[in-house]
Formats: C-alpha cells, sequence, structure tokens
C-alpha cells in the first residue's frame, strides 16, 4: 500500500537477439525502458539510436482507427453497456499472418468512405444548383441566348419586399422600348425577365439599379432551365443510387469490425515496441537499454536474462536518479479504488508518499455523507459489482470505487432513514392516510442540521489533522523534525490550548498555559529563519496564513452538509409531487423518475466535491506531485482481453 520500489537495470545483449528478447520482455510486461543517458553523446562513434520507425505504425493505426469509426458510423453494431471485450489467447494476439489483409481492408473500408464523401459533396453541389435554377423554371428560352439583333435579354432579380407594380410602371414610363416580367416571387427575391432595345438597356438598367435590381445570376448555364434541372435530377438519381452501392458495401463490411479492433491492438503492441526500441543504443552487433523494473519482479526478469548471453547490473536508484523512476502505486482491492481519483490529480514523486491508504477512508466516508440514502447505496453497489462482474474493465479502481462509497451510502443512508427519500413513509400515507409509520434514524439532514454541519466540521478537522501528521512522519523520516516541529506540531499545541480554555481546563492564574506554549512557539518558529524587520513580517504571516488558511479549510467540509441537505429535499419534494395526485401508481412512477434524476446528480456533485475537498484540503498538507507513469513494454489491448499463457 506504498509506491512500488524500483530497481535500475543496464543491459547490454547481442543484436542477434534483440528481436526475440524484447517480444519476451514485452510478454512479460515490466520492463519500462528510459531515454539513453544525457552522457551517451560520448559513445556516439561507438553506438547510435536505430532510425524511427513510429510514423509508419502511427500511420497504420489511423489508417485501422478511421476504418473503425467508419464502420461505427454506416454500420453500428449491436452491443450493450455490459458487453465484455473479446477474449483472446495471447498466441492468437501475436500471430500477425492476417495483419496485412486486415490493413487491405482497413484501406478498403475508407476508400469506400472517401467515395461516400465524395458523392456526398457533389450530390449537395447539385442540390445546390438544381435549388438555384428552380426560381427561374417559367424561363422558357435558353438560358444563354441573352440577345437578339435588336433586343437584349437580360435576366435578375431584386429583393422580394420591392412593389412589382410600381418598379414596372416606373420603368415604362422612363424607357419606353424596354419592359420587364416577374417569373417568381419569394420573401427573400423577386426574379425578372427585362426585354430591352439595344439603345435603351442602359437606361432601362439605371431604372432598375434603383430598386436594387442585379444580374448575372444564369450566366455559365446554357439551354433551357428546364433541360438542366432535368439533367441535374438524371444526375442526383445517379449520384443517389452510387451512393446506396457504397453504403451498402460498408454495411457487408460492418461485421469484420473485430479483426480491425484486434489489428489495432496488435499496431499499438508494435508501436509501444517501436517506441521502446528507439530508446535503445546499438552498434548493429550489441544494444544496450536502461529502464527500471519493481523490485518483485526483478528476480524474474534476471531469470529471462539467464537464458541470453548478455550482461547486465542492478540497482537501486541513486539520488540524483530520483525525478526519473517512474511511479507505480500498489495497494489492496480498498486502497487501490482511488487510483482513479489520484491519477487525475497527479501520481506522487518516487520520494513522496502514496495518498491512497490515507485517503481512501476520508473520501468513501465524505462520498457516504454525502449521498446519504439506503436505495442509491444498493443501486451503486448492485451496478457497480454487475459492470465489474460483465464487462471485466482494463482498469477498475472507478467502479470499485463506486462500490465502496456504495457501501458508505447504505449504512449513512440507514443512519439517516433514507430510502429514495422518504418513499417509504410517503407510499404508507398514501395508501392508509392515518399510518404514521417512520423508517427508524439516528438523525435527519432536515431536522438535526446543526448536528450535521458540527459533524462535517469534526471530519474535515480530524482529516486536516491527519494529513499534517502525515507531513510530521514524512518530515521526521527525512530528518527534519525541526521542521515539522515549527510548521505543524505548533499549530497541534494551540489547537489543544484553546480546547482546553474553552473547557476551563490547564490555567494558572487565569493564564491557559497550553495556548501561551503554543503562542510561544509560534512566534519562535516562525521568526527563527528570519533576520530583523523580517521577523515581524514572518510572524505576521504565519499568524494570518495559519489561522485564516487552517479555519478556511475546515470551514470547506461543510458542503458534506449542504450536499447531504440538498439531496434530501430535491428526493421529499419529488415524493410529495408524487403524492398530491393520490395515485399510488402516479406516486411510483413520478417518484421514480425524480429520484432517477436526483440520483444523476448527485453522483455527478459528490464526485466533483469530493475530489475537491481531497485535492485543495487535503493534498496541500503533505503530498508532493510529479511523478512520472510506470509505462513498461508490454502487450497493448485496448479492444480485446488478452488471455495468459504460461510459458
Amino acid at each position: 500500500m506504498a509506491i512500488v520500489k524500483m530497481k535500475r537495470i543496464r543491459l547490454i545483449a547481442l543484436e542477434s537477439d534483440r528481436a526475440e528478447l524484447f517480444r519476451r520482455l514485452q510478454r512479460m510486461g515490466c520492463l519500462h525502458l528510459s531515454e539513453p543517458p544525457s552522457d551517451s553523446a560520448q559513445w556516439e562513434d561507438l553506438l547510435h539510436r536505430e532510425d524511427d520507425h513510429t510514423a509508419d505504425r502511427q500511420a497504420k493505426l489511423r489508417l485501422l482507427q478511421n476504418a473503425l469509426d467508419t464502420l461505427k458510423r454506416f454500420a453500428p453494431q449491436k452491443t450493450g453497456l455490459l458487453t465484455p471485450r473479446p477474449m483472446v489467447s495471447e498466441t492468437d494476439f501475436l500471430d500477425e499472418s492476417t495483419l496485412a489483409d486486415e490493413l487491405a481492408l482497413a484501406r478498403e473500408v475508407n476508400d469506400h468512405a472517401a467515395e461516400l464523401n465524395r458523392l456526398g459533396t457533389q450530390e449537395t453541389r447539385l442540390l445546390s444548383e438544381r435549388a438555384s435554377l428552380a426560381p427561374w423554371a417559367e424561363l422558357d428560352v435558353p438560358m444563354d441566348f441573352t440577345a437578339t439583333r435588336a433586343v437584349d435579354i437580360t435576366t435578375g432579380t431584386v429583393p422580394g419586399p420591392v412593389d412589382f407594380e410600381k418598379m414596372q410602371a416606373h420603368l415604362a414610363d422612363r424607357v419606353e422600348e424596354a419592359a420587364i416580367y416577374r417569373l417568381s416571387q419569394s420573401s427573400e427575391q423577386q426574379c425578372l425577365l427585362l426585354l430591352s432595345h439595344r439603345s435603351a438597356t442602359e437606361a432601362a438598367l439605371e431604372v432598375l439599379r434603383a430598386y436594387g435590381f442585379t444580374a448575372g445570376q444564369l450566366k455559365g448555364w446554357q439551354g433551357t432551365v428546364r433541360e438542366n434541372a432535368d439533367q441535374i435530377d438524371d444526375e442526383l438519381d445517379r449520384v443517389r443510387k452510387n451512393k446506396e452501392l457504397e453504403l451498402e458495401f460498408l454495411v457487408q463490411l460492418g461485421d469484420r469490425q473485430d479483426d480491425l479492433r484486434l489489428a489495432a491492438d496488435r499496431i499499438s503492441t508494435q508501436l509501444d515496441q517501436e517506441i521502446n526500441r528507439h530508446r535503445l543504443l546499438t552498434d548493429q552487433r550489441i544494444f544496450c537499454l536502461r529502464g527500471w523494473v519493481p523490485a518483485d519482479k526483478a528476480g524474474g526478469l534476471t531469470a529471462l536474462l539467464d537464458e541470453y548471453d548478455c550482461a547486465w547490473e542492478l540497482a537501486d536508484p541513486t539520488e540524483e536518479e530520483i525525478p526519473e523512476v517512474p511511479v507505480q502505486l500498489k495497494g489492496n482491492r480498498f486502497t487501490r479504488s482511488m487510483n482513479c481519483i489520484t491519477e487525475q490529480y497527479s501520481l506522487p514523486a518516487y520520494d513522496g508518499i502514496d495518498p491512497n491508504p490515507v485517503m481512501a477512508p476520508f473520501f468513501i466516508l465524505f462520498f457516504g455523507m454525502m449521498m446519504a440514502d439506503m436505495a442509491y447505496g444498493i443501486l451503486m453497489i448492485a451496478g457497480s459489482l454487475l459492470f465489474l462482474k460483465k464487462k471485466r474493465p482494463a482498469d477498475p479502481s472507478f467502479m470499485e470505487m463506486i462500490f465502496w462509497c456504495g457501501i458508505s451510502t447504505f449504512i449513512f443512508g440507514a443512519l439517516t432513514g433514507g430510502f429514495l427519500g422518504d418513499f417509504i413513509p410517503q407510499l404508507c400515507r398514501l395508501i392508509n392516510p392515518n399510518s404514521t409509520f417512520e423508517l427508524p434514524a439516528l438523525f435527519t439532514p432536515l431536522n438535526d442540521t446543526m448536528m450535521v454541519m458540527l459533524g462535517s466540521l469534526v471530519l474535515g478537522l480530524i482529516q486536516i489533522i491527519t494529513g499534517m501528521t502525515v507531513s510530521v512522519v514524512k518530515k521526521t523520516k527525512e530528518g527534519h523534525f525541526a521542521d515539522a516541529l515549527w510548521d505543524e506540531i505548533t499549530w497541534w499545541v494551540i489547537l489543544a490550548g484553546l480546547a482546553l480554555m474553552i473547557l476551563k481546563i490547564g490555567t494558572v492564574g487565569g493564564v491557559p498555559v497550553v495556548l501561551v506554549i503554543g503562542g510561544l512557539m509560534l512566534l519562535y518558529g516562525s521568526t527563527r529563519n528570519a533576520k530583523g524587520f523580517g521577523k515581524v513580517t514572518a510572524l505576521i504571516s504565519a499568524v494570518y496564513n495559519g489561522v485564516t488558511g487552517f479555519f478556511s479549510d475546515t470551514l470547506s467540509y461543510v458542503r458534506l452538509m449542504a450536499l447531504m441537505l440538498s439531496g434530501s429535499v430535491i428526493a421529499q419534494v419529488f415524493n410529495t409531487l408524487g403524492s398530491t395526485f393520490g395515485s399510488v401508481i402516479l406516486f411510483v412512477i413520478i417518484s421514480l423518475i425524480g429520484n432517477a434524476l436526483n440520483l444523476a446528480l448527485n453522483l455527478l456533485g459528490c464526485y466533483v466535491h469530493d475530489m475537491r475537498l481531497q485535492f485543495l484540503e487535503f493534498f496541500n498538507r503533505f503530498y508532493r506531485d510529479g511523478g512520472k507513469a510506470y509505462q513498461p513494454l508490454s502487450l497493448q489491448s485496448k479492444n480485446v482481453e488478452i488471455i495468459k499463457e504460461d510459458k
């Protein structure tokens, strides 16, 4: 239940053994390879990195992923939420004999998708052209016929609100050798045909421009509107038939999605191997590597290396290497459920502290306190167990966290008498108006608000002191007990002094001795490293930051009471709303819908607020982040579950 101890390994082996050794190391999944050390430049004349082929693997992975995304969109497979990943043996997973066919399949899918996109673009263009011709349907002369020997034929538009009769009369009055006709009208525009003697065309256009006349919409077209519309319709039919054929091809290929997923995992494994291979140094006869292995797996690794002609060295990390050591958290089923929380913040430094063992009880307790409903707890427990059993997720930590929080939620629900709020008492009163049945409760959020608030503050104070205790232990182990004494223990003495003063214990002549001792410790501790006037500012800063920080952090835990109260009130509101109809059936329906919404909101709200309390109020007492994730050379399996084989 701590950070896994790592061993540094340095290895020199024959290049001829590299491919086989890498495959076996990948199956073992325990070696984290590091980049070559900074002093490797001095070896450049002897050793070098091999060419990097990660781009090729990444391109193949994108090819497969694009094909999967296409098939998922056009030929979705019916899978349930609890459908587990397919199980594949190691032998079948590492068998790459069909990989070329699967890549060819991916290219075929992507080609069909590209053709489908091209046809879709063409269909959109044709529909746009068809729509642009629709207002000119009454024009029965070729659109490229713009003049006779004496007459100009001009098409154009004016805005929809223009008074056509007024414009027509104005044109007739000003230019007798011109006439205008309206072909169609809409709220946006009016399509017009202008016939004018060549000598009067400019004068006619001058009159029409005053009404917003714009010519030239039909430039580039040949033939009549009807001929072009028919041609576009024929082209649209052809495009749509081709689209249907492409869709049929994609639907037929939809059954091959499992093959593509397996291929994507195989390429991911190759990509991981390629990334790690590029971290080697070689001269084409030997290669050397540097990496990290968990101390408890070092024996298995050395047993494997003993089978090859190679030289290797295992050692503990030096102080200078600490920042480079990868971090792996080790815990039991209870504490590992917090991995999903810690990883969202940042992994601890290798020489830091695993927060999960001390955080887990508080996180789970706080979550249950905020939810506080037996029915919600039962649903969380049953849902998480069902998901873990059926889905078999690669990382079960989140669902395990939901399971433990569900137990806590049920316990607090039993303490507060909450089962879908006050569902059972309301139902009993609906069936029998004289019923006085109430679920037994130690306390209730609505009736004992002050007690709940004080309990929240006490729990918050306990967690803050726990964080300070962890900090004291850590500093003491590192040989910095003086820092622990003046930074944390001083405040414990002050808090103890305040408590004794309130209880009127330990006073001599009216002077609270313990509190005075704590004040003197604060005075010395905060100014011990300052000089001159800096002692005054250091004391003021310590008092201000200590008092405001300590008590504001404690007050943040009032949100435990607030979330518990809001969840209880929302549930009761929906139950009361359902009971107003006087029907048991309507009551049950409305109550269940409302409580489902309340459960969803509470799951999100309690999760976010619980994380906030851990990250801001708890971690800042002792936590040092910055750890690098332990990412060993291993088999990558996002889409399938690999069955380990003993070899």
